[in-house]
């Protein structure tokens, strides 16, 4: 909660800062705050537990929460799809959203690049598709209720999204195996990496309509600078998450390549927040950021956040360092 975690089904129910509804909070003079409510509507003044949300341990301890609660859907289907190109995959989620009633859980974007490291390097994975394509879609609809028409849905998206020109190519899951191997394609991107060699990873985020303008500046930019790059592209394409990793060249040296880090990220991040985006989107500052916190946020939200690191921890002994 601390660093308002989010991941793979974002999309479907928000971060951790839309499922919190109350905080216990120990303080750094060690007064604890019991702000344990179950409301979800309260309007008495400043909404606390959002100082702490996010706030990676730098205003306060985070000791208990009361959270919203779902139910496990009973109805998923999930489809690998190619749509016929990144403003293509926009459409398709504009379309899925609207085809399944809002019941998008997950929407990833991952490209060639991804996909063909984990299938090289982790056992089990394959081609999800016959034909290879520049970019997929794993896309997963959930009901709360066994036979609430999810399966209906994604069968009328699909053949619609064909029609349409925006899909090239899908492949349904037909058993929990099958959805299980797609899902598996996304976990092993991660751990693909580490095998491949150097990365430089960025976890950023932009408007959802950007995204595909974003990768194709970024890949332009990053193949001037280190010609022979490997863009490692994936991400929550449905929240505007994108993981933009970039891999060492072929056959260079790993740590010559890393030595371009700092000309590699600031390229990426400048890129991103010229569209409005962010150079962190779920992995929050720590102290590997520091640098872009100052370059990149604006001086009066700084200035607020100083502020009230100032009144709250006058000693500055709640992480120090951190964030700020």
């Amino acid at each position: 909660m601390s660093t308002n975690a989010g991941g793979l089904n974002v999309l479907r129910y928000g971060n951790i800062r839309d499922l919190v509804l109350g905080l216990e909070v120990v303080l750094p003079n060690g007064r604890v705050w019991n702000g344990l409510k179950r409301l979800r509507k309260d309007n008495t003044g400043y909404d606390l537990k959002h100082l702490y949300i996010g706030g990676e341990g730098t205003l306060g301890i985070i000791t208990a929460a009361v959270c919203k609660l779902f139910r496990n859907p009973e109805d998923v289907q999930t489809a690998f799809v190619a749509p016929r190109d990144l403003d293509a995959a926009l459409e398709v989620l504009a379309r899925a959203r609207n085809g399944s009633g809002n019941r998008v859980t997950r929407f990833e974007l991952i490209c060639r690049q991804p996909l063909a490291s984990a299938i090289q390097f982790i056992e089990g994975v394959r081609d999800p598709l016959d034909t290879l394509y520049q970019e997929y879609a794993l896309i997963e609809f959930s009901g709360a209720r066994a036979n609430s028409g999810m399966q209906e849905a994604m069968e009328k998206m699909l053949p619609d999204g064909f029609e349409c020109g925006e899909i090239v190519d899908a492949a349904l899951a037909q058993s929990d195996a099958q959805r299980a191997d797609f899902w598996k394609i996304r976990e092993a991107i991660v751990e693909a990496q580490e095998r491949e060699g150097g990365s430089i990873k960025h976890d950023v985020s932009a408007p959802v309509s950007s995204i595909p303008k974003f990768i194709r500046i970024a890949n332009l930019a990053i193949t001037e600078l280190i010609p022979g790059d490997h863009p490692v592209v994936f991400g929550h394409c449905g929240d505007g998450n994108i993981h933009y990793n970039i891999a060492q060249p072929i056959g260079s040296d790993k740590q010559a390549f890393l030595d371009h880090r700092d000309n590699i990220t600031k390229t990426v991040y400048d890129i991103v927040v010229d569209l409005r985006g962010s150079f962190r989107a779920e992995h929050g500052i720590g102290q590997l950021k520091l640098a872009e916190m100052s370059r990149y946020k604006d001086q009066l939200e700084l200035d607020l956040m100083r502020k009230l690191k100032g009144v709250l921890d006058p000693d500055g002994i709640m992480n120090p360092g951190k964030m700020l």
